[in-house]
Formats: C-alpha cells, sequence, structure tokens
C-alpha cells in the first residue's frame, strides 16, 4: 500500500539545516539557502514546510527506533535479551542518567520538530495573506492547524518524560528555562483544541496528515492525564466516524496493507520506497533531514531477527483464556508465518540465556516475510479507536457522577472484538481494575503502559523489584548536552534524584 505523505520534501532541506544539535542553537533559517521572507509563496511550499514538521517523528530518537525501546522496557511490556545494547539496558532496570545517549536524542528530535511546527506559525501571516486563488482559507487554516497540532504532541511526549520544560512559540531555539508543567499543559491544550477547530475530518484529508478526530482523541487524552474528566470526555464524544476493526482481525492493526482502517485514528508513517536514509549516522538520531522514511521495529524485536527483546512472562499470563489478541500480539511455538506456510519450533525463540516462551508479533513482518530485513514499512498506529473508548470509561468512571453502567458499556466493546464476555461488576474498584487489564493486554508492546501506570499512581508496585525508584524515575533527567549549554538550565536544575 502506498502511503499518502512524504513528511519531508527535498526542496526544503536548506531551510531546515541544522548547525548544531543543542538546542540552546538551533535555528530554522540557514543564511546561504532558502529564506521565509521569499520562500511562502505557493500552495506547495506552505505543504512542504509543515510536512518537514512531521519528519522528527520518523528518527531514531523516536519512532524509527528508541521510543519503542524505552517506554516498552520501562513499562515492562519487553524484558531485554542478552544482546540487547547497552544504552537500552537501563531502562529495564531505571539505572539510565543524564548522559545517556536515548534520552538525548529523544530531547532534541522533540524540540526539533517544534522548531519546525514554529517555523510554519511564524510565518502565519505571510501564509494568511497569500490569495485565495493559491491557497484556500480552509488550507490554510488546516495546515496551521497541523503546525499547531503536531508542536503539541511533540510537547506532550516532552512533558511526560521531562516534566518542566523550556517553552519555545518561535522557531529560533535560543537556551529558555524550566517553565512549569503546567504551562506546558495550557500551550498543549490551546494547540490541540485550535487544531480540532481547523484540521479536516479523516473522509477529507491525505492519509498520513493529522485531521480534526485526532485533534480531539489527544485533547481528551491530555485532560485525562490531567484528571479533568468531564472535560476529557466531552472532547472524546468529538472522535466520531470510528469503529473497531471486526472480531477475528485485530491484527489488522498492525500490517502494512491494512494501515489506515477504521480504527486507525492517527498513525506515524512509514514507507521504505520513499527512501530509508542513512540510519547509522548522528544526523538520523534526531535531525529528521532527508528521506527516512523506514522503522527498525522489526528487525529489533523479531524473534528471527536481533531479538533484542521479548514479551516478559507477567505480561504473558496476563492474557484470559480465550483472548483473541493472544495470538495477534505474539508468536509462541506452532505459530503460522509466511503467509501461512511455515511454522514456528521452540527453536525460533531460543537465545543464550535459554529459551523464550514467545516474540513479538505487533508490527512484525513475518505474517509477509520469511526474514525481517532492517528497514520496515510499518506505520506506528499511536492512537486508536479502542484507546478513545477505553478513555471514555476511564472518564466515565472517574468524573463526579459519572456512569459505571456507561463505562462498561465501552469495555465491553474493546472486550467483544477480543471474543471476552466476563462481566464487570458496576462498582467504581471494578470497573478502574477492568480499564487497568484491558489497557495491559490491547496495548501490549504499544508503548502505553508506562504512562499508565505512572498517571493512576501504581509504578511502585507495578514495578517493583525492577530499580524503579518513586520520586525519581517517573521522569527522565534533562541530557547533559542541554545543561552544558543552555544556561538557563544547569546540572543543579535537573529533576529529582538526577
Amino acid at each position: 500500500m502506498m502511503k499518502k505523505i512524504k513528511y519531508i520534501v527535498a526542496a526544503l532541506l536548506g531551510v531546515f539545516a541544522m548547525q548544531s544539535c543543542d538546542t540552546a542553537e538551533l535555528e530554522l533559517k540557514n543564511p546561504n539557502t532558502l529564506s521565509p521572507d521569499t520562500f511562502f509563496k505557493t500552495a506547495a511550499q506552505v505543504e512542504s514546510s509543515v510536512n518537514a514538521a512531521y519528519a522528527n517523528l520518523q528518527t531514531r530518537g523516536l519512532y524509527a527506533r528508541n521510543l519503542a525501546f524505552a517506554m516498552d522496557l520501562m513499562g515492562q511490556d519487553a524484558a531485554g535479551n542478552p544482546q540487547l545494547e547497552g544504552n537500552k539496558k537501563p531502562f529495564q532496570d531505571f539505572s539510565f542518567n543524564a548522559g545517556n545517549d536515548i534520552i538525548q536524542y529523544y530531547w532534541e528530535s522533540c524540540f526539533l520538530g517544534i522548531s519546525r511546527a514554529n517555523f510554519v506559525l511564524d510565518n502565519a501571516d505571510k501564509i494568511n495573506a497569500l490569495p485565495d486563488v493559491v491557497l484556500s482559507q480552509e488550507r490554510k487554516n488546516k495546515f496551521l492547524g497541523e503546525a499547531h497540532f503536531l508542536r503539541a504532541y511533540y510537547y506532550f511526549l516532552l512533558v511526560n518524560r521531562f516534566g518542566d520544560l523550556p517553552i519555545y512559540k518561535t522557531g529560533t531555539i535560543v537556551g529558555a528555562a524550566r517553565s512549569p508543567k503546567a504551562e506546558v499543559y495550557n500551550l498543549i491544550r490551546d494547540d490541540f483544541e485550535f487544531a480540532s477547530q481547523n484540521l479536516l475530518s479523516k473522509n477529507g484529508e491525505q492519509a498520513g496528515r493529522a485531521t480534526k478526530e485526532a485533534a480531539y482523541a489527544y485533547l481528551g487524552k491530555v485532560l485525562l492525564y490531567e484528571k479533568k474528566y468531564d472535560l476529557a470526555l466531552a472532547a472524546l464524544n468529538n472522535v466520531t466516524g470510528f469503529s473497531l476493526e471486526d472480531k477475528g482481525s485485530f491484527y489488522n492493526n498492525f500490517m502494512e496493507e491494512t494501515e489506515h482502517g477504521k480504527e486507525s485514528v492517527f498513525e506515524i508513517e512509514f514507507n521504505e520506497n520513499n527512501g530509508t536514509g542513512n540510519k547509522w549516522d548522528d544526523a538520523g538520531n534526531s535531525g529528521g533531514t532527508g528521506f527516512a522514511e523506514s522503522t527498525l521495529r522489526g528487525q529489533e524485536y523479531g524473534n528471527l531477527s536481533w531479538f533484542n527483546v521479548y514479551p516478559p512472562d507477567a505480561l504473558l499470563d496476563s492474557y484470559e483464556a480465550g483472548d483473541l489478541r493472544f495470538d495477534d500480539t505474539f508468536y509462541v511455538p506452532g505459530s503460522k508465518y509466511l503467509k501461512g506456510t511455515l511454522t514456528m519450533t521452540a527453536q525460533n525463540f531460543n537465545t543464550s540465556a535459554g529459551l523464550r516462551r514467545a516474540g513479538w508479533k505487533k508490527y512484525q513482518n513475518y505474517y509477509k516475510k520469511e526474514d525481517e530485513a532492517t528497514q520496515s514499512s510499518i506505520n506506528f498506529k499511536v492512537m486508536r479507536y479502542s484507546d478513545v473508548l477505553l478513555m471514555k470509561a476511564e472518564c466515565e468512571n472517574q468524573r463526579d457522577g459519572g456512569s459505571q453502567t456507561a463505562a462498561i458499556a465501552y469495555i465491553t466493546q474493546v472486550r467483544d472484538r477480543a471474543g471476552l464476555t466476563t462481566a464487570i461488576a458496576p462498582t467504581k474498584e471494578a470497573v478502574f481494575a477492568a480499564i487497568v487489564h484491558e489497557r495491559k493486554v490491547e496495548f501490549a508492546g504499544e508503548q502505553s503502559r508506562f504512562d499508565d501506570i505512572i498517571r493512576w499512581g501504581i509504578a511502585s508496585t507495578e514495578l517493583a523489584g525492577t530499580g524503579f525508584q518513586a520520586g525519581k524515575n517517573e521522569l527522565w533527567p534533562i541530557p547533559n548536552r542541554e545543561t552544558s549549554s543552555n544556561p538557563n538550565i544547569k546540572p543543579s536544575d535537573n529533576n529529582p534524584g538526577y
């Protein structure tokens, strides 16, 4: 399936050339190439500037590689095999520090993405001044809406990992001090609200671009994280026109050929046919330049490939008997692959530490390939309609005057699709326990678990024995490269415990 959008356009690379990886020195203007003073003249140029703001989602610092490792290891969705690289192992036992390069590249990828989104917003007047025959007002609004959406998305990734953050509202990032987390959330909410009012709906937009429904879904998620349940539910109720994949078709969410399906609200795009870039140079970690439209997820997680991580027993044992999601989430001995022509054996799960019970099936190419290549084109579905349903259930259960009956109805939709019919008692405690369970098994290996257990306040229990320290490991440290280059964020200003 051909993707509908290339996130970055070659003609723009000069505009977005970065002279340094330090966020204290980032600037979107390169005086030797294109200038914003002469650039925003055509619809194609406006679209290209917005496309470039998506590109940092595809870096190794985020979805091309490191984000999945860090979040799945911290959430205990994944455990490391002996060959897991040294910079990733600390996320399993929470021994990371401010010198960890994964943390550095995550920070830089997000702030470069913010800078590119701000470049578009800095030039809103030029965009709005274009004649309607060049670019209609509806499309002007939607391109600006995309920039607001992306700025909010990057800041949401950051605030969950670092708490207080420097707030930048222009394309030039020049070493600001950290602002309180509450102010960061204000900016994120404002941006998603703007996006929800100006983006196009999914049925009228190119696949791969942010939509009105995606903005409402993330606005609802932000408000849920802030425990503003009534407002969150109101936002989530605007996510309409979606349904779950059919019973028995859960795996449609994780194949290339079925991307942008009826359950998909927002995806991070990958398509190796558009160019894979240099996966191992430093620019690929956070720069977001060139065509880098592939992810290493398949090769890294694949039990027939590098098998760097595997599903731990505690996760496997969380699935109820008869849960159809199990076979669509994991490969086990006896599983069929390569279009049903080959069968996994116990030895396919062998490591130097011994046999593993299972390997990952989500986001793997084995359903159609005998082995993984280093490139994968499978998109990350970072917002699915099942997430919206379970968030609505949580809002109903937690809000004053909420309805446990309504919450159970939302949960039941997700469980029905999984082939499960067990009744849930209509009490707040029972419904909450059901939500905790459903989110764990529905989104296994989708980088959701750690954020969930942190916001629910159950991390100390769920992560007992892992090395997790309450009061410290809820957040990451500000990376050394930032505290050494930004005069307004000193090492002594770092998060508690670092």
